[in-house]
């Protein structure tokens, strides 16, 4: 029998604390993201892109450098959707972006596997993509999958068969669409369309997201602004995720790296609004820290940047892919370092306003997997989602009549109410088990293995898994094709 996928578990807006910037800087944030674009400029390597913004007034330079004036900025994203839903093969399973919740996500897109039982990584393949889609299907906590790992045996098409990978082994919504070559990324909105139904229930429920990256410091890759045109013209949601880090590829300067992150994003999305007024698009900004010894990336800065990029999220108008604190870890094993970013991960989520966040499952800086990362990770977040559950009170729960039958000096665990509703309290995972002691790794394993043999959802009917391999077949003979 195939498997239910269960309902998605949402943090929800009311716990979310004060924010981190004051409005007065916030303000200043904006202006000079404003200046930004419109002094300095952004590079776009794509004529079609160069050609959209200077037909819209946008000054255009020989050195493909273009700069926006605060008005025009202001006017195109003033079209852009703040609420708009990624959805799940079921409606039960769709994500509301209005600001209502914070949904978790997976973190991508890693590029080792340390298999359990096994301490050498090894390259990541599509099978790696399948079965973490599944487990992360079975995880009530997990809303969106953002694919784990690459599909590195499938070479340039890769990208393709992570989407394919996605709607065939999990019913929550995917970042199915991220930069690649324009013409496998054709492939990728036949999918979305096909799982869809049509190009219009696409445009209404789209079962993918596309992300693109910026190129730090102010460009754009052009692969990345074409693939974000194409996925916006179909209506699939895109996300602008800009990506720096303070003294290599920004200013040494926590604010700078923000402006700097913020303009690249801006811009992105002025460029699908002038394109197509109205498309859904979404913000963030993932500002690591260099490794002042190495020149290394380190995912974990000591700066309140996740909280700082929602607001400026919402501040233009756009849901935030910044939703609280990342739940990978730059430590390279499941180690106190592992377990300290966890700690603080699912601490701190509760203190940030975004609709998408978290980044669980990865170590060693998003780029290794151990499978049972993403089950202890899910724990923890769970073991503080219980802290901050509404309370049920109601006549039932208040339970005054099994109060009155036990009285004064009684004792409840004889009570058929107590036989009713004792399994109703959540155990942690290490204690679920009767009479056996494990460590919570051993428990994760454990969890991990009965989900992989146990979980198989059915997420699309034959005839779709049918026209979906159809398509992912001939991406590969495009990519086979390209030079």
């Amino acid at each position: 029998m195939p498997s239910k996928t269960p309902d998605i578990i949402a943090i929800p807006r009311w716990s979310h604390q004060r924010p981190s910037l004051s409005p007065e800087s916030l303000v200043k944030l904006q202006q000079a993201t404003l200046t930004v674009l419109d002094d300095i400029g952004v590079h776009i390597p794509s004529q079609r892109a160069r050609e959209i913004f200077g037909s819209h007034g946008a000054r255009v330079g020989d050195d493909d450098v273009v700069r926006l004036d605060p008005d025009l900025v202001r006017a195109a994203l003033a079209a852009a959707p703040r609420s708009f839903v990624l959805a799940g093969r079921e409606e039960r399973l769709d994500l509301v972006l209005d600001g209502a919740n914070t949904y978790l996500t997976t973190e991508g897109v890693g590029v080792s596997v340390v298999d359990i039982g096994s301490s050498e990584p090894r390259a990541s393949r599509k099978a790696d993509v399948e079965l973490m889609a599944r487990i992360a299907d079975a995880l009530p906590l997990i809303a969106f999958y953002w694919p784990m790992v690459s599909a590195q045996d499938h070479g340039r098409a890769a990208p393709v068969h992570e989407c394919h990978a996605c709607l065939t082994n999990t019913a929550k919504h995917a970042r199915g669409g991220t930069t690649m070559d324009p013409r496998l990324a054709a492939y990728v909105v036949e999918m979305a369309t096909v799982v869809a139904g049509d190009t219009t229930e696409l445009r209404r429920r789209p079962p993918i997201c596309g992300i693109t990256c910026p190129v730090a410091p102010l460009a754009h890759d052009p692969h990345g602004l074409e693939c974000a045109l194409l996925y916006a013209s179909k209506g699939i949601p895109v996300g602008f995720a800009a990506m720096n880090s303070p003294g290599k590829d920004a200013p040494a300067s926590w604010a700078a790296a923000v402006v700097q992150a913020d303009a690249e994003v801006v811009s992105g999305m002025v460029l699908l609004q002038l394109a197509y007024p109205g498309a859904p698009v979404f913000h963030s900004l993932m500002i690591s820290q260099m490794d002042p010894h190495s020149g290394g990336y380190l995912g974990e800065p000591p700066a309140p940047c996740e909280a700082i990029a929602s607001q400026l999220a919402h501040a233009w108008g756009v849901p935030s892919l910044n939703g609280g604190y990342p739940g990978a870890t730059d430590a390279i094993d499941l180690t106190w370092e592992s377990g300290l970013t966890t700690g603080a991960g699912a601490a701190m989520i509760w203190t940030a306003a975004g609709e998408i966040g978290a980044y669980l499952g990865l170590t060693g800086g998003a780029m290794r997997l151990y499978p049972e990362y993403l089950v202890l990770q899910h724990e923890a977040y769970m073991q503080i989602a219980c802290k901050f559950a509404d309370l049920k009170v109601s006549e039932e729960s208040l339970a005054l009549d099994v109060l009155g039958d036990v009285g004064p000096r009684g004792f409840f665990l004889k009570h058929s109410h107590t036989r009713q509703h004792l399994r109703d309290f959540r155990l942690p995972l290490w204690l679920r088990q009767p009479g056996r002691q494990m460590s919570a790794r051993e428990a994760a394993v454990e969890e991990f293995r009965r989900l992989e043999r146990e979980h198989h959802p059915q997420v699309v009917p034959d005839d779709v898994r049918a026209e979906l391999d159809r398509i992912v077949a001939a991406a590969d003979r495009t990519a086979a094709t390209l030079a």
